[in-house]
């Protein structure tokens, strides 16, 4: 076998282990991307239906409570008004604490595909640029220029990410630290 007919069957092989290997990334891009998708929609769910039970059971022991306190109606009718509002801002707090959640973990999903299917291509282009090195320097140099192309992205994105998660925490974080200076001060409001 002549060094252009190997050349070529190493080219073709090539070819079809790309093709391969693109398709599998396709797969395991969209595959993620709908994992954190149904992930985050999930979590949003139980978390609205966790707290309306917690809020009906809190109703509940309420309306027990105005019962034996007869003498005492009008001011703990007072206080039940504000603890009632109290808590459905905290179940809007957590509402908005999962949808923030949910759109975090799609954000996260789709950067990390859309980086997946860029470091594919990458490595798909310097496979050919690779198998066009003519010398063993030539060859030993793209293979090197490559490696510290792919860490330097790989560097960037981990950076990103990083930036992604920090951001997407102290979002989520947001609404509940504020019903959490609220119950604070309502405690104390609740001592004089």
């Amino acid at each position: 076998m002549t060094k252009q007919a190997a050349a070529r069957q190493t080219a073709d092989e090539a070819k079809y282990a790309t093709d391969d290997a693109k398709h599998a990334a396709n797969n395991a891009a969209a595959d993620t991307k709908n994992l954190a998708a149904d992930a985050g929609s999930e979590v949003a769910e139980r978390t609205v239906v966790g707290f309306k039970e917690a809020s009906a059971r809190a109703s509940s022991m309420t309306a027990d409570a105005q019962k034996s306190m007869g003498d005492n109606m009008e001011k703990f009718s007072h206080r039940l008004q504000g603890l009632s509002s109290f808590n459905q801002h905290n179940l809007e707090a957590f509402a908005r604490s999962s949808e923030i959640s949910a759109k975090a973990l799609e954000s996260i999903g789709s950067e990390f595909a859309a980086y997946t299917k860029k470091s594919y291509e990458d490595r798909v282009a310097a496979g050919q640029d690779i198998s066009t090195a003519k010398t063993m320097a030539e060859l030993v140099e793209k293979q090197t220029s490559f490696a510290q192309h792919a860490f330097e992205g790989w560097a960037q994105q981990a950076v990103k990410m990083s930036a992604i998660y920090t951001s997407a925490a102290k979002e989520i974080a947001a609404p509940l630290g504020e019903r959490f200076s609220a119950a604070t001060e309502e405690m104390k409001n609740i001592g004089r």
